[in-house]
């Protein structure tokens, strides 16, 4: 059995936090037998080790030490104790263009980041119109590097990157500062290097991507391990602990209105077919869900270009001044494919009291999807769309299959569109 790509052994990171800098020349003075610092601990006992062609993301808020820990296997710090290994060239996207020297032009910074790899400038050479092309800044590439916008200089880092056959790829927040068209080119391109067995350490705040893209994840919390294991399920961890925190913040600020009572509905569904995973305040449940066709049947798979209702039961455990009932439809990889709720249509549900039923019906017009399984996850919260506190999630209640559609699939799904040719060939003769 081949070793890991990247081991992680009981990883701390410490960094010295003075109060002014004569503090520090203070220390200095006394031969360090004094302390007038304290310890700040970005990392503590970090310890996971990613396979080679494994794809391993980390997720985590700002200041949980994600980037700290890139930087530690990427070379660029030492742990304060612990061992850090990665086995294999280690190409790096880190904070924006760093390892760009400013003064020196695009393309110099491009043939440095290549000796420091390793590569020799005939292998440069042959690697830098690719680089160029990827890139796409024009003649700026022979300009400093202190002119380029942000957007500039992750264009360019990125293109540097995954053009010098890294063993190792390493990916930061970097790709969030470009514009969509590159960074839709970057995660085909990631994609590409994950097919080609290339290990990669993901973070991103996106949890959409990192579902996409993670074969296994991390959830750093103030620089300790507090999930590591399936994607899915250290995501839905993560989720609901940052939903469980703007409950608080919420609560803070947004006090309960006085409720008022609903009524129970005849239709109520209660059943769940699935739980994936669960999570919330427990202030409602989700009662049940089902997916019906446009006359009120049952489905037992998805055909294209079909109209569905999916059905949605609660009950308030607690009172609720401003429910939201919605769902997320997600494809066979656990992306988020599309969703949607009673605030985002607009649909304000009045206020419920402990032990208010609602059922609510979503109407969808599927389009032709290509033949997968499908699954949709119902919840419900309090607030409103920006401030909201989960209250019940069920991953993957129901999962249909999508029917082959009788027409070929290109892509994932097809759009509705019109044809209209106005012009006729051939003839010579030019038609309106």
């Amino acid at each position: 059995m081949s070793s890991p790509a990247v081991q992680f052994s009981n990883v701390s990171k410490s960094y010295s936090i003075y109060a002014a800098p004569r503090d520090r020349l203070k220390e200095l003075a006394t031969f360090q037998t004094r302390r007038f610092h304290t310890e700040f601990w970005a990392l503590r006992d970090v310890s996971f080790e990613v396979q080679r062609g494994e794809t391993f993301c980390v997720v985590g808020e700002n200041g949980s030490g994600k980037s700290t820990l890139l930087q530690i296997c990427a070379g660029i710090l030492a742990p304060s104790s612990g061992t850090a290994i990665a086995h294999g060239r280690v190409a790096a996207l880190l904070e924006l263009g760093s390892g760009f020297n400013p003064e020196f032009s695009g393309k110099d910074n491009v043939y440095l980041n290549g000796a420091i790899l390793g590569l020799s400038n005939k292998e440069m050479d042959r690697r830098f119109p690719d680089i160029e092309a990827f890139a796409e800044i024009g003649d700026f590439i022979r300009q400093p590097v202190k002119t380029y916008s942000s957007g500039m200089a992750v264009r360019l880092a990125f293109a540097v990157a995954i053009h010098v056959d890294p063993e190792i790829l390493l990916v930061d927040e970097a790709l969030a500062v470009g514009d969509v068209y590159f960074r839709q080119r970057c995660m085909r391109k990631v994609h590409e290097l994950r097919q080609r067995g290339v290990t990669i350490l993901f973070v991103s705040h996106a949890t959409g991507d990192v579902k996409a893209l993670g074969d296994r994840a991390m959830w750093l919390e103030k620089g300790v391990v507090k999930a590591l294991g399936r994607t899915d399920l250290v995501v839905a961890q993560y989720l609901a602990a940052m939903s469980e925190k703007d409950r608080v913040y919420q609560t803070h600020e947004f006090p309960l209105a006085e409720a008022r009572s609903l009524q129970a509905p005849e239709e109520v569904v209660e059943e769940i077919p699935n739980v994936d995973h669960r999570f919330g305040d427990s202030k409602a449940q989700i009662l049940g869900i089902t997916v019906l066709d446009a006359e009120g049947a049952r489905v037992s798979s998805l055909k294209p270009n079909s109209t569905i209702v999916v059905r949605i039961s609660v009950r308030a455990k607690e009172n609720l001044d401003r429910p939201i009932v919605g769902f997320m439809f997600r494809n066979h990889l656990g992306v988020d494919f599309a969703g949607t709720n009673t605030a985002r249509e607009r649909q304000d549900l009045p206020p419920m009291i402990a032990g208010d039923v609602c059922t609510v019906d979503f109407y969808l017009d599927l389009p032709a999807l290509y033949a997968s399984s499908f699954s949709f996850s119902p919840a419900i919260a309090n607030g409103s769309l920006e401030h909201y506190s989960m209250c019940d999630w069920i991953d993957n209640a129901v999962v249909l299959q999508m029917e082959r559609s009788s027409q070929p699939m290109y892509g994932q799904f097809h759009l509705d569109c019109r044809v209209k040719v106005n012009t006729k060939v051939g003839s010579g003769v030019v038609t309106p």
